[in-house]
């Protein structure tokens, strides 16, 4: 069985940036990841949530806890999820990273991780659109790899994702306690419900065939 820090290539002093819609993604999707490597330096970049005065103090706590550096924007995240342009996606992320270059990208799948969310959606397609015409370029960009199946359950690691981590009690123990101790969401919630005790992903680019860890 090969370790997850080989199958992620991730080494000691790499920058790895974390892009998500909202603040609480990066726990949910890749929390474990970040928590099982603290020697990496962290960026996280949320598009939404700037100005909320409840969520962006939080992000800014969950960061804390992560060693990472959090960024965060203000675009629309009204309930209606009334699509975006492309370019204001892909020009409001080329204006928050503080580099152009990584060693890991971690972001959103292409159809998210649930049914159904247009930011998560608008955010992968960004990531891929920065990462084809150079304005955002890494050794390696991988995708979060979840599904509900429509709805009919709540979101699970793809069993087929090309990468598949299992998160140990501790870590998983963290990753939830930042859920509902610092994003303040209760046990009986959607998202403590959901909190995976798996993380999968698919890397950009790559044929679908499934690889566990």
């Amino acid at each position: 069985m090969t370790s997850t820090a080989a199958k992620l290539n991730i080494k000691s002093g790499s920058h790895a940036v974390i892009i998500v819609a909202h603040p609480d993604d990066e726990t949910l999707w890749t929390g474990g990841v970040v928590l099982m490597h603290p020697e990496v330096r962290w960026t996280i970049l949320t598009v939404c949530r700037k100005s909320d005065p409840d969520r962006a103090p939080r992000f800014a706590k969950a960061c804390e806890i992560y060693g990472a550096r959090g960024i965060m924007a203000d675009l629309d995240d009204g309930s209606e999820q009334v699509p975006l342009p492309a370019q204001m996606v892909e020009d409001t992320l080329g204006q928050l990273m503080p580099s152009d270059r990584f060693d890991l990208v971690l972001t959103h799948g292409r159809q998210g991780e649930y049914t159904r969310h247009v930011r998560h959606e608008e955010v992968s397609r960004a990531v891929m659109a920065l990462h084809r015409n150079g304005s955002l370029r890494a050794p390696q960009i991988l995708h979060f790899a979840y599904d509900d199946s429509g709805g009919r359950y709540l979101p699970q690691p793809d069993s087929q994702a090309e990468i598949y981590i299992h998160l140990d009690d501790k870590i998983w123990q963290k990753k939830y306690e930042v859920i509902t101790d610092i994003y303040k969401f209760a046990p009986d919630s959607w998202e403590a419900r959901t909190t995976p005790k798996q993380e999968a992903f698919w890397r950009f680019g790559a044929r679908q065939v499934q690889n566990t860890i």
